[in-house]
């Protein structure tokens, strides 16, 4: 039977047809390919938001929050259950595992809230349930007007920016950010309306009455017939402050006599400042989220023609601006990463012809590139995978890779053309003794990463696009080497009728290296044992150098943008934290340099949705100009310095800068995320001030903040029930009117604009800003006397937390830091885990999240990886070499390559990350070519009667060039990576600089090293019958 190779010789244009049709396949799949920074590896969550107005933060945590985690905890495939409670409102977020379906996800969560809606209290308002998406934000857009109101500019956001940009495909949400939606607020006082024997639930009520507008049936004549609509909406101030609440001794009480009606904000307390110029101006943001899997760069692409669009039709009072592209680095790091690709591709194909030094010979292995390569953007396109900076790197490295199977192909044909034969017949014969060479080491090599798709977590998500992408180009490569090389080698070489003149100008020197290597490896063996010093010399430096050398989860970029986070004492009141919000920006635009615009952006109290948040937090964002662009030559990690130096400043509040991890994976918060879990919340509250005050005096750890805090100052209502009964009040009554009266509730809804908005009403401000100010609220008996709260109720003062957390359905505390300089996140950790062992009891437990977590579920389970390669590897090899000695000596060349790995790393100052690990593992597969060749040729020298140190020799004297041919060319594929000067480029730099290092400490000592082992180890023994074929033709190669 013919083979594959035979096939193509005989048949070039079969050989020909097959590879562009290969080529199309990958033309046509790139063009259906999405474009993203990195692969999805943000896990699906489900969000569900419930409010229970004027319930304290401990009631919606019992009531609220309990039952609903306990019914959710039935889904399928739940990751975390993580819950706050606050007060009026409770926010669980679902976190599911990565490969779950999300529709599925939140069908199942709606169906387990809808099921406990019966334990939960009957007046909260129905639990909301939504489907997260990814929470990065595309690009963030700014809207400012001198002449125009907060309310007026929300009004004009939400229909003139918000509805056009929300039908972008891929977009998940576009977020009205810190706006101030309308409302209609019931401003009351107590005096008037004591004065006139009224109640906050009359004015509810009354406003019930009032505020309605209903069908009213229809007119029916003889031939035609009317509707009639009876309008009872109020709509205006003047018609709100009209409204009639009841009426006595015939006379009319409107609402404009106990209050009065302004037309306001829902949200009060919360603001967005923008610092342009010499001023500092109020403002609107909005942001564009991105759906799950959805692609990036086409969002943006289609966002910002639209956006052009919404300028030029936008009324003149309104500036909008663009306040950040956050896609820019991703754009950056896709455009570095061609320029990688193009650049290996240049010295690959410079050091394939500097040693073949024929274009005709050059031009064979160059052709596996394109075809191997392009080949795996259909296989991107059949998994579901995008075009990101992962796909890309791997397609760089396997520059290097696809050409290898092509010169070894090659190399042997030629050798045949010089000794005589026609190209044809050299093809023909060169090919089918390399046949099995080709396809072992490609096995070998796939083999490698095969651990990596069975990865979980966020490391299997990130690497699995690239391992394919890998391990496909390398299978592509071997097919195009057995049947396009032969077939252009058959028909493109000449036969030997001498060398060209750059050849016999060159070959000398090639001669005198082969020769030099020759001599000193013979010195060597002489003194054959110092290859077992050198591999305990390895692993000497792997256990030293692996300890030291710092671990995080992926590089910080610079991405020209850093966060602070800011947090003021617990009671601060808005107006306050809106000061020193504004204090601080100013401190940036005077003293950071390099801000882009000399915009800044200060958020109080930020809205998530409907719902305010703590004022007492504050957050600002600071846009640099791209590195290249900025006047002061900072970095943004210089530039994160200075403003960690500058924290001293503003000593009432914790002011926590932010550098945003390269690889987002929805939490965006400082590195350390600790989350300690206990049996209840009251031992949570006795704990946390004795592990916090470890926490503050460890030197390894900065800006620790716990979110669990026992420091709200809050005023606790005893009713004297005795009291009350006497009156005939009830508890609920005496409750009812306090909600009412105080925590903002809404009243109803009302009409404006043909939009739907709010009716709020509350005490005034001034008649409700001290615990005294209760005197004045009287409630109602059944008799109608009226009753002051004074006599009813007593008034302590007490601290309580202003929010109460659930990890997985136990109370719990995040501790959230940052390492402090020269420490690593691994260092940090354990810090923590050596603190929380010291002083948390056995009945408490502790849990990572957020980067921490994800740094040490990839931290662990690249390592049982990278220990699975090598297993793999040693079963593979043992079942092509027939031998369970011989892959072991080819394995030696692993401990040589971990230790220049690491040396480089060392050297080089990076650290061990994700991307570092994943170099590691693929430097395995990379340098196990080497020993294959050596040995599998020793064998066969040895089966021909050589001793074993001589066949040692012989094999390694014969395979010098093309082991030096093979490994500079994936040197130099690998190179560009090592040695990226981007902005983008510091997390991928240290896969490169691990697989350079790697293959020039190792290369180099595997062509000493292993046939100095292999002449100690191997016997002499004749082989079996079934493997002679097969050494053979290893041995070709």
């Amino acid at each position: 039977m013919a083979s594959l190779s035979k096939i193509s010789i005989t048949r070039p244009v079969l050989a020909a047809v097959m590879s562009v049709l290969i080529l199309l396949l990958g033309i046509v799949g790139y063009f259906f390919l999405g474009t993203r920074e990195y692969p999805v590896v943000d896990s699906p969550v489900v969000t569900i938001t419930t409010v229970y107005p004027g319930a304290s933060a401990d009631v919606i945590a019992s009531q609220v929050t309990k039952p609903l985690e306990e019914a959710i905890a039935e889904a399928n495939g739940i990751r975390t259950i993580k819950s706050v409670s606050r007060e009026q409102v409770s926010v669980i977020s679902v976190e599911f595992n990565l490969n779950t379906d999300l529709e599925a996800a939140a069908s199942d969560v709606r169906d387990k809230v809808s099921k406990s809606r019966m334990q939960l209290p009957t007046d909260i308002e129905p639990p909301v349930v939504e489907k997260s998406g990814p929470s990065e934000a595309l690009v963030f857009l700014i809207v400012q007007s001198k002449t125009k109101s907060l309310e007026d500019i929300t009004d004009f956001v939400n229909t003139n920016i918000k509805e056009r940009l929300q039908s972008i495909p891929g977009v998940r949400l576009v977020n009205v950010y810190v706006g101030r939606k309308r409302s209609m607020r019931l401003r009351m006082d107590p005096v008037k309306m004591s004065a006139y024997g009224l109640t906050p639930a009359d004015i509810q009520q009354a406003l019930q009455r009032e505020n309605v507008e209903l069908p009213s049936g229809r007119i029916e004549g003889q031939n035609a017939e009317v509707s009639l609509r009876t309008k009872g909406r109020l709509v205006t101030e003047d018609d709100f402050n009209n409204m009639i609440i009841s009426q006595k001794n015939g006379a009319m009480i409107r609402f404009k006599d106990i209050g009065i009606a302004v037309m306001s904000s829902k949200n009060e307390r919360t603001s967005m400042i923008t610092f342009r110029g010499p001023t500092a101006n109020f403002s609107v943001g909005t942001n564009v989220s991105p759906q799950r899997g959805a692609n990036s760069l086409a969002i943006v692409d289609e966002f910002n023609k639209r956006f052009e669009e919404i300028k030029k039709t936008a009324p003149k009072d309104y500036e909008i601006t663009l306040g950040k592209d956050f896609t820019e680095p991703v754009r950056n790091s896709l455009e570095e990463v061609e320029e990688s690709l193009f650049l290996a591709f240049m010295l690959v194909s410079l050091i394939i012809f500097i040693f073949l030094r024929d274009w005709r010979s050059t031009i064979i292995p160059l052709v596996a590139i394109p075809v191997s390569i392009i080949s795996a953007f259909f296989i991107m396109y059949v998994a579901n995978y995008s075009i990101n900076v992962l796909t890309l790197l791997g397609l760089v490295l396997a520059i290097g890779l696809v050409v290898d199977d092509a010169i070894v192909v090659l190399e042997n044909i030629y050798s045949k053309v010089e000794e005589g034969m026609t190209p044809k017949e050299a093809a023909i014969k060169g090919s089918d003794e390399i046949f099995f060479a080709v396809i072992s080491t490609t096995i070998t090599l796939a083999t490698v990463f095969l651990p990596i798709l069975f990865l979980g977590g966020v490391t299997g998500q990130l690497f699995r696009e690239f391992a394919v992408v890998v391990s496909g180009s390398v299978m592509v490569s071997a097919f195009v080497a057995l049947t396009l090389s032969p077939m252009m080698s058959a028909y493109l070489l000449k036969a030997h009728t001498g060398h060209n003149w750059l050849y016999r100008k060159t070959e000398p020197y090639f001669i005198a290296f082969n020769n030099a290597y020759e001599r000193s490896l013979k010195a060597f063996l002489r003194v054959r044992w110092v290859a077992f010093i050198l591999l305990a010399a390895s692993f000497g430096i792997t256990c030293w150098l692996l300890p030291k050398l710092p671990s995080e989860l992926a590089p910080l970029e610079d991405r020209s943008s850093i966060g602070i986070a800011v947090i003021a004492p617990e009671g601060t009141s808005f107006e306050s934290m809106e000061a020193t919000m504004k204090e601080i920006g100013q401190y940036i635009k005077d003293s950071i340099p390099d801000h882009k615009d000399d915009i800044t952006y200060a958020v109080t109290a930020g809205a998530v949705g409907d719902l305010e948040q703590p004022v007492n937090s504050g957050f600002h964002w600071i846009f640099l100009e791209k590195p290249e662009h900025r006047k002061s030559k900072l970095t943004q990690a210089q530039i994160y310095d200075k403003l960690v130096a500058a924290s001293g400043r503003f000593r009432n509040v914790l002011f926590i800068p932010i550098q945003f991890p390269t690889i987002s994976t929805g939490d965006n918060t400082q590195p350390v995320q600790y989350v300690v879990q206990a049996p209840g919340l009251k031992e949570l509250t006795a704990l946390m001030p004795k592990l916090m005050e470890e926490v503050y005096k460890n030197k390894k750890l900065v800006f620790s903040d716990p979110d669990f805090k026992i420091n709200r100052p809050e005023v606790g209502i005893s009713i004297d029930r005795d009291r009350a009964a006497q009156l005939g009040i009830s508890t609920e009554e005496i409750g009812r009117t306090l909600q009412l009266a105080l925590s903002g509730r809404r009243y109803g809804y009302f009409i404006y604009n043909d939009r739907q908005y709010e009716v709020i009403g509350q005490l005034d401000r001034k008649d409700r800003s001290a615990p005294t100010d209760l005197r004045s609220l009287n409630i109602k008996t059944p008799t109608g006397e009226m009753v002051s709260l004074d006599n009813l109720v007593q008034l302590k003062d007490a601290i309580s937390p202003s929010a109460i957390y659930r990890y997985d359905q136990a109370y719990s505390a995040t501790i959230s830091a940052t390492p402090a300089p020269g420490v690593s996140l691994a260092e940090a950790i354990k810090e923590m885990n050596e603190i929380t062992k010291k002083v948390l009891p056995k009945d408490f437990r502790t849990s990572l999240a957020g980067q921490s977590r994800d740094y040490a579920e990839g931290s662990s389970s690249l390592m049982y990886a990278f220990l699975f390669a090598i297993v793999l590897i040693y079963l593979v090899l043992a079942a092509q070499f027939e031998s369970l000695r011989d892959p072991f000596i080819i394995l030696l060349t692993v401990p040589m390559a971990l230790a220049g790995a690491l040396m480089s790393l060392w050297f080089t100052a990076q650290t061990v990350n994700i991307f570092s690990q994943i170099g590691i593992i693929m430097l395995i597969g990379l340098i196990t070519k080497n020993g294959i060749l050596i040995v599998e040729f020793a064998n066969h020298a040895k089966q021909e009667g050589a001793s074993p140190l001589e066949a040692a020799r012989a094999s390694a004297v014969s395979r010098f060039r093309p082991i030096l041919m093979t490994t500079l060319a994936m040197i130099l594929g690998t190179l560009p990576i090592a040695l990226s000067l981007g902005a983008s480029s510091g997390s991928r730099k240290s896969l490169g600089i691990v697989v350079v290092g790697g293959l020039v400490f190792a290369g180099i000592l595997t062509l000493y090293v292993i046939p100095a082992v292999y002449s100690y180890f191997s016997a002499h023994k004749k082989p079996a019958a079934h493997t002679t074929k097969k050494n053979e033709s290893i041995a070709a190669v």
